[in-house]
C-alpha cells in the first residue's frame, strides 16, 4: 500500500507521494487539497496522512475504505 502526505510548503498546500520527489498537486488551500487526493485516490490502494499547518498529524484516511486495518466508528 502506499503512502501520501498532506503538507503545508509555503503559501500552497501540497499532496505528494511519500519519498516523492515532485507534489502529486499543489493547492491555494487545504481543501482544495483534500478534493484533489480524493479524486486522485478513486482508483487507487493507499494511506493519506493529512497534516495541521503546522505540520503535526491531523487525520489518516484508507483509500479504499475496505483496505483500512483497523475498525472503527467513521
Amino acid at each position: 500500500m502506499d503512502n501520501y502526505h498532506i503538507t503545508k510548503d509555503g503559501d500552497d498546500w501540497k499532496f505528494t507521494k511519500e519519498d516523492g520527489k515532485r507534489a502529486i498537486k499543489k493547492s491555494d488551500t487545504k481543501a482544495d487539497a483534500i478534493k484533489h487526493m480524493q479524486d486522485y485516490m478513486t482508483d487507487r490502494e493507499g494511506s493519506v496522512k493529512i497534516h495541521k499547518q503546522d505540520g503535526k498529524f491531523q487525520e489518516e484516511r484508507t483509500y479504499p475504505r475496505s483496505s483500512d486495518p483497523h475498525e472503527s466508528k467513521g
